[in-house]
């Protein structure tokens, strides 16, 4: 049965142009005007029976024509002008009332434009529940994924495609404190209750690896700190070591190479002729007979850095016989080195960076890759502890290699995928939060942090060829790169106050829905701009409380400045900073 049965006379005008998709009505009578609102739904009658068009109220005008009222009297009112009630609409889909064997079915295209004078229906009421119950059907999934509820019906709750979703990347913003970590939490609980979930979620700031945020399906891991290092069985703590040997060839030199230097090119040429030596010594030292004769200078195959350094060492400092007899003289290389062989000597020996340089002898195994890839891409059901959802806190990794540190990650997981049999390839999502940190737009980013940023392009463009997403969530869309972001065909947008940002998410919306950005900066907390592939219908969405919470609560200045007996504890705080080490 049709869920739209209007009346003739509850109509709000007639269409008076029309312009592909988007329509202008003209409202004949002041008192039905003054009920709409920008943002709510309209339904047009379609030229096809059992079909009706629905918009999006984009602008509500109240304009004068050039028409005098002519009046019998003179009433001091010669001059008064008549006025055109006028609505601009975005049509956004078609309600069908049967559609094969289905009734009342909601689809994101417009077989019809409406008619000139055709009827235009405001959606309200009973209308609205029986509307968005309609397009929140859930057929398709035994475990549907939810986020909240629609603003105009609180009474119905909104779905997303949860493959839609995350198939065509997605983009989560919101201003401080508008409720962008409660959305994040939302959808992860719901991931976590999945047989074979697989995501990675970067938290940045540990906000996801507090005491609340726990349950089954999650697992917490986090960057080592100068505490772990040297221990064996970190891996199985849930401590994650990044060797260096793990790196590129590119990464390494980022890190180590001083660009500026006049013997840069024969310091990047030695260091990757003394590695790519390491790494066959290695494998001859275990008797491979495997990779030996196929690996590359960026084949992750371990190899240890002091025998790198030695090597260096000898060459920077080699003497060589001289043209006459019993005589020396430098050798080729003689004193060339000497400046590349010191920044790796010192970051070798920061602690900052033992994650990286430090390692156990667990970490110098060759099946140690294997097992670390299967910690953080096995599904739930395959993983150790039946958990698909991975935090990782990367709070204590220094600033400055951050965005190298979380690339190098996520190309792991690509190219494994991408190295993956079709027929066992998992899909797997990467979460980033606070991705201007990493992923930033700014071109003046030093050569580690623009080749952990080419890493995320790559995904951004290639992924969902090998079933790789990114959801990409920042309080600064503005500072997010703008190749990643072009990529994303998902937008849940809460509440933005910056001009910069609200142009950017402006910019990335179809031009018939642009003018739903004009909501953001009145957004409620909690309230969200949901718009996309993922979502049949682009509308605003109340956001439910999740159940397990992120520590992300906004800090009360005057109420705690107003606590007499609020405690301090700055000596910890400086114990930690000294070590390193929140532990």
């Amino acid at each position: 049965m049709a869920i739209f049965n209007f009346q003739n006379d509850a109509a709000i005008g007639t269409v008076f142009s029309v312009d592909t998709a988007t329509v202008i009505i003209k409202v004949d009578e002041i008192d039905k005007l003054r009920k709409l609102h920008v943002n709510h739904l309209v339904a047009i009658k379609s030229s096809k029976a059992g079909q009706h068009l629905i918009g999006i109220i984009n602008r509500i005008t109240r304009k004068a024509s050039d028409e005098e009222k002519p009046t019998e009297e003179d009433l001091g009112l010669g001059g008064f002008l008549f006025t055109e009630n006028i609505l601009k609409v975005n049509l956004i889909g078609t309600l069908h009332d049967k559609h094969g064997q289905k009734e009342n079915v909601f689809k994101r295209n417009l077989d019809t434009v409406p008619e000139i004078e055709a009827q235009c229906f405001p959606i309200d009421g009973e209308n609205i529940t029986k509307f968005m119950t309609t397009i929140s059907s859930v057929d398709n999934y035994k475990v549907p994924l939810t986020i909240g509820k629609y603003s105009i019906d609180e009474h119905a709750q909104a779905f997303l495609d949860g493959d839609k979703l995350f198939q065509r990347h997605a983009v989560i913003v919101g201003s401080t404190g508008s409720g962008k970590s409660w959305c994040v939490a939302k959808f992860l609980e719901q991931i976590a209750q999945l047989p074979m979930a697989d995501c990675i979620l970067f938290d940045i700031h540990g906000e996801y690896s507090g005491k609340d945020f726990k349950m089954d399906g999650v697992q917490h891991l986090r960057v080592a700190n100068p505490s772990d290092l040297g221990k064996k069985g970190n891996l199985a703590n849930n401590v994650l070591m990044l060797p260096y040997w793990m790196l590129t060839y590119e990464e390494m030199l980022a890190m180590l190479l001083d660009r500026s230097d006049s013997n840069a090119p024969n310091q990047a040429m030695l260091f990757s002729k003394t590695v790519f030596t390491e790494k066959q010594k290695f494998l001859d030292a275990i008797k491979d007979k495997i990779f030996k004769d196929h690996i590359t200078i960026d084949s992750p195959i371990p190899y240890k850095m002091e025998n790198v350094l030695d090597e260096l060492q000898r060459m920077d400092e080699e003497m060589v016989a001289g043209a006459k007899v019993g005589t020396e003289k430098q050798g080729p290389f003689h004193g060339k080195l000497t400046r590349f062989i010191q920044r790796l000597e010192a970051k070798s020996q920061d602690k900052r960076l033992g994650f990286l340089f430090q390692l156990s002898e667990d970490e110098l195994q060759i099946d140690w890759m294997n097992t670390l890839c299967e910690r953080l891409m096995f599904g739930s059901a395959l993983s150790k502890e039946k958990s698909g959802v991975k935090i990782i806190d990367f709070s204590e990794v220094p600033s400055d290699v951050l965005p190298l540190v979380i690339g190098l990650v996520a190309r792991v997981v690509f190219t494994v995928q991408q190295w993956t049999a079709k027929e066992n390839q998992h899909p797997i999502s990467l979460l980033c939060d606070e991705a201007h940190l990493y992923i930033p737009e700014r071109t003046n980013q030093d050569a580690a942090a623009e080749l952990g940023l080419k890493s995320f392009e790559r995904i951004a463009k290639e992924g969902r060829k090998y079933g790789v997403s990114l959801t990409v969530i920042s309080q600064r869309p503005a500072e997010v790169n703008r190749t990643v972001l072009s990529q994303c065909n998902n937008f849940i947008a809460l509440r933005l106050s910056n001009a910069e940002d609200q142009a950017v998410i402006k910019k990335l919306l179809p031009d018939n829905l642009s003018g739903l950005t004009d909501v953001l900066p009145i957004l409620d907390i909690g309230e969200a701009l949901v718009v996309g592939d993922a979502s049949l219908l682009p509308t605003r969405v109340i956001i439910d409380e999740p159940k397990i919470k992120p520590e992300s609560a906004t800090i009360k200045f005057w109420q705690e400045w107003s606590n007499d007996k609020a405690k301090q504890d700055i000596a910890t705080a400086v114990t930690g900073l000294r070590k390193q080490s929140k532990a």
